[in-house]
Order: C-alpha cells, then structure tokens, then sequence
C-alpha cells in the first residue's frame, strides 16, 4: 500500500525532540561532566535522572562509566545489567562492560563483551582498538591484525561521520541525522555521509530521498556493492520493480560466487521483484532456494512468510496456510506469521495455535513488532468465537503499540485537502480541457481502505477486456517529483497550475509507460490504489480519459474495519480512531469537492449497495467503463487471478450480507467513534456523482 505519506515522516522530527528537550539537556550536563573527569557529581547527576527516568539509557551508561571511574566496578556491573535489560541491543553498555572486565585484568570476557559490541555497531573504534590490544596480549595476531584492519578502515573516515554511523546503529536516528547533514553542509559531498543518511531514511521508511542519494553514491562508486545492495532494497519500496531488478542483477554479474549472508538478502529481494511484477510461481522458487532443509530453523520464518504471501496471492490457499504454519513454527512469537493466517479472513485458529499465541503475548521476550501483530491476531480469533469484549481489548492492544511507530499527522493531510480545493478549480479543468495522454486504458478505483475496492476490482477483473493489477505505486510517484524534495519548498498541489500541455501529455504517458509492467496486453487496467483519491486533479490533467471509481463503505463498518486492519505499509491513519474519523471525513470533504468541479467524472459505488444488488451495481459499472455485460462478472469469485490486499480470500467467495453490520458486536465500545465522525453518519450519501452514460471504448 501507499506510504501516504513521506510528507508527514518528514515533518514532526522537531516536535519529538521538544518533548524530550528537558531529559536531553540535561544528558549533555552528564557527558559535560564526564568529560571534565568529575565522575562524583556526574554520578549524582545521573541518579537524579535516573530518579525520574529509571530506564534513561544514557544516564544508565554514564552512571556506569563513572563508577568505573572511580572503581566500584561491582556497581558497574550492576547498572550495566539494569541497562541491558532495558536496552540489550545498545552496544555501549557492552562496549563499557568490556572495559570493567579490563579494569579487573579479565581478557577473555573483555574480548567476548567488545566482540559482542562491535557485531551490533561495527562503527565504535575504542572497541576495536581495545580488541587489537587484548589479541596481542593474548598470543593471537591474526584476529589482532583484522582488529587492527578494521581500525584503520573506521580511521580513513572522517570522525564526524563514525560518530553518526555509530550513533545510528544505537538507535540514535535524529542526532546522527543531525551531525550527519550539518558535516555535509560544510564540507560537501562525501560517499559514506551520503550513504549513511540514505540509511537513516531508510530505517525510518522514507525512501524518496535514499533513492537520490544512494543513486548519487553510485554514480561516484559504481563498485560500491553494500550502497548497490541498499539501493535495490529502497526500490523494491518504492515498486519500482524493473529497476530493482536491473540493479540486482548488477551485483550477481559482479559477485557471481557469492556466498556471503547478503546473498541471503539478495534472494529475497529478487523474490519481492518477482513477485511485485506478476511473477509469483518465480518468487515461490527463488524462496524455496533458500530453505535450509534441515527442519524448522529459526532463520527460515521470513522465507515461509514469503513463500506463503506468494501461494495466497494465486489463490493456492491450503498450500499458504502450511506455509503460514511453518514459519510459526519456526519462530513460535512470529507475530506475523498468526496475523498472517487471521489476515485471510477465512481462516479459524484452533485451540493449541491460542495458547501458542498468548504464550507469545505473555512472554517478556517478545519484541514489540511480534507483540502488536499477535495481538490483532488473537482479537481476530476471539472475534470468530463472538468473544466481543476481549477481542476490542486486544484490537485496542494491538492499535496501541503500533500507532508509536507511525507517522501520520491529521493536519498534514487536511492542509493538503484545502489546498487541492483552492487549487483544483472549474476555471482550472475548463481551460486544460483537451490536455494530457488520452488513452482511456486506466480505471481507478478509489477510496479508503476496507471500503469494498478489492470486490469492484474482482468484478471488473472477470471482464475480458480488463486486466486487474494491484495497488499501483505510479501517481504517487508522480506526485512526489511534482512535489519536490525539500518540504519547505513544496509545490504540490500548487504547481498543477504552472503545468503545460506539453507536461500533462509526458505525465500521462509515463504513468502509461511505467504501468506496462503490470499488464498483459489486455485493452484496460484497473490502478487500485485507494490513497489516489487525493489526486484527481492530478489524474484529470493527465490522463482526461481515465474511469474512476469511488468505492465507499458505511463509515462505522468502513473505520472499523480499518481499525481492526494491520496494514503491511502505509495507511497509518488507521491506528487510532480520532485519526480515521478525521480521514473519512476528509475524504468525504475532497469527494465532495471532485463531485463538484469535475461532475460526471466520477462512479460513486456504494459498498451495500452491491451486496444487496449485484446485477444492477455489475451492469452499471460495465456501462461507465463503456463495456459490455458478461456474465462472469456476476460470479466474480470464480475468477482465477492474483489477488494482493486484505481481501483477497474474501472476494474468492460468493457474496453475503452478514459482513455489513458484523460491527454492531462491538457497538458498545465505539461510542467514540460515533462522536468523532460527527454528521458524516450521514452525509456519507450525500452528494451521490450521477456520471453520464458511457460510449463504449473498443
């Protein structure tokens, strides 16, 4: 799906670290005070911290490093084990653990405590210098020498640039982001600074600007096969799968024998390129490659996770769910692998897969990814069982740990919607007519998520004359070079203004260019993208001949379903519900808008309305898209294709009503949701685009 929004990625970083301004100043006191070797004052400063923050992860390690300093190593020892119970994958505390054991004249657990800090930071020269030293003592040159090789590496690069590197493989993403662009601000262009904050974007799932500048990075280092690698992996994000490709196969002309764990990764990322294009039973081989053989290995989860998002795709579904299985028992908390198979929609937990599952909510162990996961997972399978009450608590559950980890901000996306109104004017559209790439071949069907498209998609798909791809990448694409890089400078959706006829025309067509990849030569295509609702406007300029189709949903079963939905990327306004009622209603408000300024544009389908009127929903569809009526539309779910969203088992079945109101089971805990959407309870029909009939377009 739609990362709707680099946008908003980009922008909160400031209000985060105000939040934190108060803790943060007084960090830099305590490493003031270190550097002034004033370890009694820093301890007590750290204690203060401490007092209120018992889990500060900086203020456990300087309290360490002081205590060391003034040599109540057992101390040491103690708030060292505190910190790594908090932050066990911080290589300082281990870093530091290494120099209490040196201090006690300890080398073996010194170099086991540096080895483990650099496996987790390779960037942390005081480690590996300190290993240098401890091989020598201990008779063995020849780790000394690669300790000594990996010192003189960090040396050639410039300190600034370490220090980041360091502090990003820590977590630290918005102080290494900061050093990082101040450096290259003064000193220019340097291939490891680039690389490192195309790393930072990556970590933090924005990948417009890791594309530039790994792209750079390769123009002045064609050899560089780590920044290759990396490049490949932000264009399989972006579903820019053919270049992705390209790219990969660069690396095995260049490394043909390669044996090394990358080449693990390698394969996974032509699996995702293979998949990405249609080419599913070619994923499902190169994943199997990989498989060990040698029974359910802990590494081999993410490979059957693979393998088994393939088979359901092809709607070879028996053989997903074993695959689904397998990864579980690869990894008994493989979060993903549960939410995975309650994903299907269709599939009912058995009692043993429960208790594996709240073991895995129960077990401290558990990272958060896996927790929120097998969260949504168990209120799934308690909702099957009509357990109401609990399956909200553990959808409530689930939607709380993970709305930490996303980006959206409301007010992005309702500026945004002001904008295009002011922007997207009858005068606009009345003076451009004519422009743009004039194949009729796109139908877009647009809306929220969770509102039926995958059913209108399936139905229109059953035509001979249509091809059914998936959720295109492509207008957001183009959206984001209209945009710009910088979000002080952006111009969309004000630059639709200064578009030529000349632009509109080169849009259109390389959105149908670049879409080619997905088709098999049938006359039309179906862009499901939901998320493109924002960019009619845009879509009206270029490509004037398009169908759209707006599918809406009921807004408390639309936004609950949503909220019941862990979405693979993007749609991160679904974590929370203020957050989804403010999107639905703005969605209403820029539907409204289109209805408005483009009349006749846009096909209103209303969700209910198909299941309670199949044929004459079918037939008016056909009949907007110019087509003429085949009955395999009406039995649409014995089509045979390749399916990619949360539906896709679902629309492989005959239609029935009981889903319309399944959220009345939880209607008495979604009195805020009810409050939050306002008058949208009933405006949602408002405004219903009444299109012309259509000619038909063969």
């Amino acid at each position: 799906m739609e990362s709707i929004d680099a946008e908003q990625a980009a922008a909160p970083v400031s209000e985060a670290l105000a939040d934190h301004a108060p803790i943060a100043s007084e960090i830099a006191r305590l490493r003031l005070l270190l550097g002034e070797r004033k370890f009694p004052e820093a301890l007590q400063a750290c204690r203060s911290v401490l007092g209120r923050v018992p889990e500060q992860r900086e203020a456990l390690l300087f309290s360490a490093m002081a205590q060391r300093h003034l040599r109540q190593i057992p101390e040491a020892f103690a708030t060292l084990a505190t910190l790594e119970r908090h932050h066990p994958r911080f290589s300082r505390l281990h870093e530091e653990r290494g120099r209490c054991f040196v201090e006690l004249r300890q080398a073996a657990p010194a170099i086991e405590a540096f080895i483990k800090a650099v496996s987790l930071n390779h960037a942390l020269p005081g480690s590996w210098s300190m290993l240098e030293g401890l091989y020598r003592l201990t008779g063995k040159s020849g780790e000394a020498a690669m300790a000594a090789s990996q010192v003189a590496t960090l040396r050639k690069i410039p300190q600034d640039i370490v220090t980041a590197t360091a502090l990003f493989e820590d977590g630290d993403w918005d102080a290494a982001e900061s050093l990082v662009r101040a450096w290259l601000i003064k000193n220019g262009d340097h291939i490891e600074a680039m690389r490192l904050l195309a790393r930072i974007g990556i970590a933090r799932k924005v990948y417009d600007d890791p594309e530039v500048l790994l792209a750079a990075v390769l123009d002045r280092a064609p050899d560089y096969h780590a920044a290759r690698r990396e490049y490949a992996r932000v264009l399989v994000e972006l579903h820019k799968y053919e270049e992705a490709h390209r790219q990969l196969l660069q690396l095995r002309a260049a490394e043909p024998d390669n044996r090394d764990p990358d080449n693990r990764a390698l394969t996974m990322l032509e699996g995702a390129c293979a998949a990405g294009l249609g080419a599913h039973e070619r994923a499902i081989g190169l994943y199997h490659s990989l498989l060990s053989g040698t029974g359910d290995q802990p590494q081999d989860a993410d490979v059957h996770l693979s393998i088994a998002h393939a088979l359901k795709t092809v709607g070879r579904t028996q053989e997903g769910i074993d695959e689904y299985r397998r990864a579980a028992q690869c990894r008994p908390d493989f979060g993903d692998a549960y939410w995975s198979l309650a994903n299907l929609k269709t599939y009912r937990f058995t009692d043993e897969e429960l208790v594996r599952i709240r073991a895995g909510l129960d077990a401290s162990s558990t990272a958060t990814v896996d927790r929120y996961h097998l969260c949504f997972a168990l209120a799934k399978a308690l909702e099957d069982r009509s357990e109401f009450a609990e399956s909200f608590h553990y959808y409530e559950l689930g939607n709380r740990l993970k709305q930490p980890e996303c980006t959206h901000r409301p007010w992005i996306i309702e500026r945004n919607t002001q904008e295009q109104i002011a922007v997207c004017t009858p005068e606009l559209f009345a003076s451009r007519r004519g422009w743009g790439a004039q194949a009729p071949d796109p139908i877009f069907i647009v809306g929220l998520p969770r509102a039926g498209s995958t059913l209108i998609e399936q139905i229109l798909s059953s035509h001979s004359q249509v091809e059914g791809t998936q959720e295109l990448p492509n207008i957001q694409q183009l959206v984001s070079l209209l945009r710009g890089r910088r979000p002080e400078d952006w111009r969309y959706p004000r630059i639709l203004t200064q578009l030529t006829a000349e632009d509109c025309l080169k849009l259109g067509e390389k959105y149908l260019t670049e879409t080619r990849a997905y088709r098999t030569g049938k006359p039309f295509f179906i862009d499901k993208m939901p998320n493109n609702f924002r960019h009619l406007g845009l879509i009206q300029l270029i490509l004037p001949n398009a169908r759209i189709i707006d599918s809406r949903r009921e807004p408390m079963a639309c936004c609950f379903s949503n909220f019941k939905q862990l979405f693979a990327n993007g749609q991160e306004f679904t974590y929370s519900i203020e957050d989804i009622a403010r999107y639905y209603r703005t969605y209403l408000e820029l539907m409204r808008h289109w209805d408005t300024v483009l009349p006749g544009r846009v096909l209103r389908v209303q969700h209910e309305d198909v299941i309670e009127d199949l044929e004459g929903t079918v037939r008016g569809l056909l009949d907007f898209c110019g087509l003429e009526f085949e009955p395999q539309c009406l039995s649409f779910h014995e089509t045979k294709r390749s399916v990619r969203t949360a539906s896709s088992e679902q629309v492989r079945q005959a239609l029935y009503r009981e889903g319309l109101d399944q959220w009345r089971n939880f209607e008495p805990w979604l009195q805020p949701l009810k409050d939050a959407l306002g008058d949208a309870l009933v405006r949602y029909r408002d405004s219903q685009s009444q299109p012309q009939r259509s000619v038909p377009l063969r």
